[in-house]
């Protein structure tokens, strides 16, 4: 089963090899090692929201206060911006529902949450990852 996958995965790296080099991109969407930075980053946030929806759950009153917000995003790149729009949307208490150019719509549950996406703190780290700075 392992040769299996590592030929599958080798088939896949080879297709996508060639297609890139008939596709004429006019830009380069590879983010190279700088994810690794931003993974264990978002995999802390994800966590804290995980308590806090959990928490949330749990109260007797159920204090949701749901609401739409729109952000702006400062990514250059389709890659930016969705990477952008799933951070959100990975991060309990959060949805992207819409992306339209540099604009976000998104549904928070409550207002700690929608908070948490407007302090622009992801956007941030998802553009300097995009653009290969550290944050």
């Amino acid at each position: 089963m392992l040769f299996f996958g590592l030929v599958s995965c080798a088939g896949v790296v080879c297709l996508d090899l060639r297609l890139e080099r008939h596709a004429n991109l006019k830009q380069d969407y590879r983010l190279g090692m700088r994810w690794l930075k931003y993974a264990p980053w978002l995999i802390l946030q994800i966590i804290k929201s995980n308590l806090d929806v959990a928490k949330l759950i749990l109260h007797p009153e159920l204090p949701v206060s749901p609401k739409l917000i729109r952000v702006k995003g400062t990514q250059e790149s389709e890659l930016g911006q969705v990477i952008y729009a799933n951070s959100i949307t990975l991060t309990p208490g959060t949805v992207t529902l819409d992306v339209r150019d540099d604009n976000f719509l998104v549904h928070a549950l409550t207002e700690h949450s929608a908070a948490g996406v407007q302090d622009g703190e992801m956007n941030d780290r998802v553009t300097a990852m995009e653009k290969g700075g550290c944050s």
